[in-house]
């Protein structure tokens, strides 16, 4: 499967963390969110100009994922 035919968030989970509830940005700027908390790790390495422009679009990259995942939680539970 090509690169381009992922999906833009995936969910994901692990044992060993049972409270976590992460969701994985696949598209630039690549990101894993962990919704218990918010902690953000990200997947990219940033120059300072690039720290700027995030800094505007990590918010709404962050409210897509959460917007991600309560319309997947939704479609478990219909």
């Amino acid at each position: 499967m090509a690169i381009e035919n992922f999906p833009k968030f995936l969910l994901g989970d692990n044992t060993d963390f049972p409270n976590g509830i992460y969701v994985v940005h696949t598209e630039y700027p690549r990101f894993i969110i962990n919704l218990e908390n918010d902690e953000v790790e990200w997947l990219e390495d940033f120059t300072k100009e690039d720290e700027k422009e995030l800094s505007d679009e990590a918010e709404n990259l962050i409210e897509a994922a959460t917007l991600f995942y309560d319309r997947e939680v939704s479609r478990y539970e219909d």
